[in-house]
């Protein structure tokens, strides 16, 4: 356990380093892109992108981890997967190409009909991605994650910031994404040498196990796309785009917060299957490490989210602000369920988590139309609330039947970092009042503003989780694990300075 623990730790490190990289970029990205296009054009894209993903959701057989959690694969699968990947990729291809027409005359908007086919190249590029990626994924060695992401994503945002810059044009929201695409299919195979061929040989090992995740993935891909084609054909560009926009800035702290680990956890509790009690430690200890970082950063975010947004997007944003504070906060919430699926996928239990996700789906739909028609984009935003606390208790209730942890036990196990974030929210709150005078809205105000809230949550959420830890009587938890890892890295760090030569 001490092993696995460790190498997953430093797969985590890996990942939590590409998704720094990717955060950073994506928000720089986002920003820079609000200045030079409209709302219009965001939300025009966001109709593509979202099709586009629910095209490649009902497609999708994840291979990848069929591929880790295979017990001894061989050469012939992965051919086979590559196989399976380009014939996906083309038949996306076709339908692109067959729906470009159609959804350009429902929607009244011509320029969806060649954005439309733009989906079915980038379906082309990353079905012929390298599958010997997996093999270190399933070894937990993940520094090609880094190399592949990191890579991406920067080609991503330099392309798209450089064609809005020269042609301010949507098509630059469009041209990035297959940019990076393309970098990430030379690197992948720069990474790890791979000569395919076509092959369909071991197409029964890699379907027992990828067809309920495909199926899985492709309900719950529809679940949280679904919303913004709705919102496209019945509120109008500009509304989709403030959605969509706010949508992928609420998400980035509890995402990269949260994937690092539960990316690498999964050969890790595939590898403990087979253990029940250490299963279950394992999991409560992803859990409350994964909410004790993750839960602060969606609040933390959503309280800020008023003076960032005006001092990095300026006053024409400002209707992103509600779609922030309201998002943000329920992804945040959300985090404490956030492992059942790499637990679930671990332990094989796919048809479960496709189960799930057709359960979740009918649920949200419903809810979605009725706050789409009562309220416009705020009843959206309100019904985004209700199915999300409604989908994570489906996926506790998931994980009890999984590995026998009661729900009050694993909110329980939280309890210290819910009461932390409480009192980090309302000091943020009370900051960013004090911080706000009469000439609100200047950029000098709002810089103070942003500083002095971000400064106080910085400030008041460790020093209650401690608090809080040492009244427990400091037991096992988030904090001891922090504070073990903290104290490792500087004794490597020292160690690496006396092992230095001298000169």
């Amino acid at each position: 356990m001490i092993g696995i623990g460790g190498r997953i730790a430093k797969g985590a490190a890996w990942i939590a380093a590409s998704r720094v990289v990717i955060s950073v970029l994506g928000f720089v990205n986002v920003l820079v892109l609000a200045r030079l296009l409209t709302p219009e054009d965001f939300g025009l894209v966001a109709i593509v992108m979202a099709a586009s993903a629910i095209m490649m959701a009902a497609t999708e057989l994840s291979l990848s981890q069929a591929l880790v959690q295979h017990r001894d694969p061989e050469e012939a699968h992965y051919h086979t997967a590559f196989t399976i990947n380009l014939l996906r990729a083309v038949i996306v291809a076709a339908i692109a190409v067959a729906l470009s027409g159609p959804v350009a005359a429902a929607y009244g908007d011509a320029r969806l009909g060649p954005l439309f086919l733009s989906i079915g190249l980038s379906a082309l590029i990353v079905g012929a991605i390298n599958p010997r990626l997996a093999l270190m994924s399933r070894d937990l060695v993940f520094w090609q994650d880094f190399a592949t992401r990191a890579s991406d994503k920067l080609v991503a945002v330099v392309t798209s910031i450089a064609v809005a810059a020269i042609w301010q044009s949507y098509w630059a929201l469009v041209i990035g994404v297959v940019a990076g695409q393309v970098c990430a299919l030379v690197v992948s195979y720069v990474i790890i040498p791979f000569r395919p061929r076509l092959s369909l040989s071991r197409w029964r090992d890699l379907m027992s196990f990828s067809i309920w995740v495909g199926l899985g993935q492709a309900v719950n891909t529809i679940n949280w796309r679904f919303d913004q084609l709705l919102a496209g054909y019945m509120l109008g560009n500009a509304q989709l785009g403030y959605y969509s926009v706010g949508d992928r800035l609420a998400v980035l702290p509890t995402r990269e917060a949260t994937q690092p680990v539960a990316q690498a956890v999964f050969p890790g509790f595939a590898r403990l299957a087979d253990d029940p009690p250490r299963l279950r430690a394992a999991y409560r200890r992803a859990q409350t490490a994964l909410s004790a970082v993750a839960l602060p950063a969606g609040v933390g975010f959503a309280v800020t989210a008023e003076p960032l947004v005006l001092l990095a997007m300026g006053e024409d944003w400002r209707p992103v602000i509600p779609v922030i504070q309201i998002l943000a906060s329920i992804f945040a919430v959300q985090t404490l369920a956030t492992p059942v699926q790499p637990l679930a996928m671990g332990l094989g239990a796919t048809r479960a988590l496709f189960n799930r996700s057709v359960l979740t789906l009918a649920i949200r739909v419903p809810i979605t139309v009725f706050g789409l028609l009562a309220g416009g984009l705020m009843g959206l935003l309100w019904a985004r609330c209700a199915t999300g606390l409604i989908g994570m208790a489906i996926n506790m209730n998931l994980v009890t039947r999984l590995i026998a942890v009661p729900v009050l036990r694993q909110v329980a196990g939280n309890a210290r970092t819910l009461a932390a974030t409480a009192a980090m929210a309302a000091a943020t709150h009370g900051a960013g009042q004090a911080l706000t005078p009469g000439d609100a809205g200047t950029w000098p105000v709002l810089l103070l503003q942003a500083g002095g809230m971000i400064a106080t949550g910085a400030l008041v959420y460790p020093a209650a989780m401690l608090g809080l830890w040492f009244v427990a009587g400091r037991p096992d938890g988030p904090e001891r694990d922090m504070i073990h890892f903290g104290g490792a890295s500087l004794a490597a760090a020292r160690l690496r300075l006396t092992a230095r030569p001298a000169g």
